[in-house]
């Protein structure tokens, strides 16, 4: 069974990146904590946040399923969901992926994988970003 800290690490992190918090975002991770991204390469969590909420206009998130790895001192979870993503020019480029946390003991995101076949948007967001669209938010 999935410890109810867990199920509500996730719930926090969905609504935060499906509402572009980033205090809320950056409060599920370590000082220190790192995404490594397919699109994005690897960022500091704040650097990484700023960026996609700055090339996103909206995001719906549905969330497939939690799993958890208990080996360790402390736990990494895998969360499949679903992300309704539109780009800030409003391009929509959805897609299906997984992110692997890492947590420190005390719970939070050291260390946030991503992982997603980018080939259905790579070229949009590549399109967008030669553009250099400025955000709508």
């Amino acid at each position: 069974m999935l410890p109810s800290s867990h199920s509500r690490l996730v719930e926090a992190y969905l609504e935060a990146l499906s509402s572009a918090d980033i205090d809320a975002v950056l409060d599920l991770f370590t000082p220190d904590g790192v995404v490594s991204s397919p699109l994005y390469g690897e960022r500091s969590a704040r650097d990484f946040y700023l960026t996609l909420f700055a090339d996103t206009a909206a995001s719906t998130l549905t969330l497939r399923q939690i799993l958890i790895s208990p080996a360790a001192a402390a736990p990494t979870l895998a969360f499949w969901f679903d992300f309704d993503w539109t780009l800030a020019d409003g391009t929509p480029a959805p897609f299906t992926v997984v992110d692997v946390a890492e947590l420190d003991p005390d719970g939070r995101i050291r260390h946030l994988h991503i992982i997603y076949d980018t080939y259905p948007i790579r070229s949009l967001w590549d399109q967008q970003q030669r553009a250099g669209t400025a955000p709508t938010r």
